[in-house]
């Protein structure tokens, strides 16, 4: 007859040392948390009572109460307070699962498999449920030594990453989160750091947007979906702030699910042009193109025909944002229309391809869309 749960409890201690001396050799705020003698005390009693827990709620096949994961948060509360970054809280976490595991490992013999995948299936919902806990009291203790401005770019690197506790610790922010995020990531020359600090001041402030940086020249921004205003002034305010053109990009997504708007915004930024805030619904034929190497080389070689002629990219330009007027793309050149007219002529002899064509369209528009970019 299986005794897996007491083999596992008869353990605890032992696991509960272990797991503490793994912590303290892999994470060096935790060893440094770890050398004062009540912080280690408190540390190997955490261990001890999760364990034990869970294996008298795993027997009672019952969830964790809300007085667990009060205790659980208190924990993280606890290594906030003490100036743990986010990575080494999420390699913390990291490491207390993986040796959960190699304990269950360790005490399951040849008769326990229906034991074991009893507690596996435990741990799936309660372990997320007290990873959240310790990382919504995390935050917590952070906030006591935190800047304000620190606490929103990293409230936003969690909601980007899919941080379900990072929502959950919204309020204390004062921020609403809304059902749906538009993403603005804005691809800029690289920038100092006050004017980065700057910038996330700026949208916190004037547009309760949650921002930060991703290196020193991708700007990421949340903005509730469908507050167009709001997003065109965050923009308008970026480009004061850089005193510099950049790409911007932009997609929408549940804010509690925000991977793929990210990876899509980010995607549209980088094949887009400077000044305006673009979808992917305004740049699928430049997003394709980028994907497929093939077809951007032969954009490219396009484009090199074109600096065979007086500014013919502008041109191209110009002519297809007036959609195709004559008189009017002209005007905003600065040109007779007769000398548009040549330079529409040259780029016809230089890429053998008529720009007032359907074919020219979808074709010219591309390999400007991909120089200006």
């Amino acid at each position: 007859m299986s005794d897996f749960l007491g083999t596992l409890r008869k353990q605890v201690p032992a696991n509960a040392r272990r797991v503490v001396e793994i912590c303290t050799g892999d994470l060096p705020e935790y060893a440094a948390a770890a050398g004062d003698p009540r912080e280690y005390a408190d540390m190997l009693d955490f261990a001890v009572f999760i364990r034990r827990r869970t294996i008298e709620l795993v027997a009672g096949d019952e969830p964790l109460t809300a007085e667990d994961l009060a205790v659980v948060a208190a924990t993280g509360e606890r290594r906030g307070e003490t100036g743990m970054s986010r990575a080494g809280l999420r390699r913390l976490l990291t490491l207390h699962a993986s040796a959960t595991l190699n304990e269950i490992q360790e005490a399951s013999g040849p008769a326990d498999l229906p034991a074991t995948m009893r507690m596996l299936g435990w741990l799936g919902p309660q372990g997320t449920a007290a990873q959240q806990a310790y990382t919504t009291g995390f935050l917590q203790g952070q906030k006591r030594f935190l800047p304000e401005m620190a606490q929103v770019r990293q409230f936003a690197e969690m909601v980007l990453a899919g941080e379900v506790a990072a929502i959950a610790n919204a309020g204390e922010l004062g921020v609403r989160v809304p059902g749906c995020y538009q993403v603005i990531v804005a691809r800029t020359p690289d920038v100092a750091k006050e004017v980065a600090a700057e910038a996330v001041h700026a949208a916190w402030r004037r547009c309760g947007a949650p921002a930060t940086w991703f290196g020193g020249n991708e700007f990421v921004a949340l903005v509730p979906a469908g507050q167009e205003t709001t997003s065109a002034r965050l923009v308008s305010d970026l480009t004061e702030i850089i005193g510099g053109p950049f790409s911007v990009g932009t997609a929408s997504g549940p804010a509690t699910a925000l991977a793929e708007a990210f990876a899509l915004a980010r995607r549209v930024s980088r094949v887009t042009r400077a000044g305006h805030l673009h979808t992917a619904a305004d740049v699928f034929i430049e997003l394709g193109a980028a994907d497929l190497p093939e077809i951007d080389r032969w954009l490219h070689q396009l484009a090199g025909r074109l600096t065979g002629g007086p500014e013919l990219v502008e041109t191209l330009d110009a002519y297809y944002r007036h959609d195709l007027n004559r008189p009017r793309a002209a005007a905003a050149l600065r040109i007779h229309p007769r000398s548009l007219d040549y330079r529409l002529q040259r780029v016809r002899e230089l890429t053998g391809i008529d720009p007032a064509s359907t074919h020219g369209i979808r074709i010219l528009s591309a390999v400007v869309a991909r120089v200006l970019s």
